[in-house]
């Protein structure tokens, strides 16, 4: 079994969050970030991400009031706005098609709500190589935690030592660890500007079609 992440590993997702972010923050009557900006930010969900957005700070906490208000902007916005800019990143649906073809058990898994993350999946024509789809209103925790990977796990009927995670930021490296799953990492995504081999994963490929090699599947 194979698990992967969505944002930053299958999708470069970020166009369409910037635009969601510059619109909340028009709405707001602040001044606008633009994508570059906001790229640094992806990667922990929704709510962090406009936490992010109102503080310009990667951990602060805004009021409750401001927070509240800006984050029903943004869903708002993101609902209209989930796929339009959004693109697979090179090599994925060479890399789905080819763990597909030989039989893994493929499963998506992400901190993105279930009401964002199932119509992405489809726009971009590939919701039907997961047999599930686990998203970050599936279990009562997101990762890091490691309920959403062993919820996958139960899923499956596959031990954890029969598991992988792919993933793009040292929390899919957490959740990996925490639930005793190998994990590869992809170069290209949203760490925050960190290099991903700094989390120290089993190994770390520049497409998602290099994984099939990697496995020597």
């Amino acid at each position: 079994m194979i698990l992967i992440d969505l944002d930053g590993t299958l999708v470069d997702s970020v166009p369409d969050l910037a635009y969601c972010v510059d619109e909340m923050m028009k709405q707001l009557g602040r001044p606008v970030w633009g994508e570059a900006k906001v790229r640094g930010w992806v990667g922990n969900g929704v709510e962090r991400l406009v936490k992010r957005a109102l503080t310009d700070d990667l951990y602060a906490e805004p009021e409750d009031a401001e927070f509240e208000r800006a984050l029903h902007i943004f869903n708002d916005l993101y609902q209209v706005n989930t796929s339009q800019r959004s693109r697979l990143f090179p090599g994925v649906r060479e890399g789905l098609e080819a763990l597909q073809a030989v039989g893994v058990k493929l499963g998506c898994v992400t901190n993105k709500a279930a009401r964002f993350t199932e119509p992405l999946l489809r726009d971009k024509g590939i919701r039907d190589f997961f047999g599930i789809v686990v998203s970050g209103d599936t279990t009562p925790q997101k990762k890091p935690h490691p309920a959403p990977l062993l919820h996958a796990a139960d899923f499956f009927k596959v031990e954890p030592a029969h598991a992988m995670m792919v993933g793009d930021s040292m929390h899919d490296v957490e959740a990996a660890r925490a639930a005793g799953y190998a994990v590869v990492a992809v170069s290209y995504g949203y760490n925050h500007g960190v290099d991903i081999r700094e989390a120290k994963p089993d190994a770390v490929i520049d497409s998602m079609a290099e994984l099939p090699a990697l496995l020597q599947l």
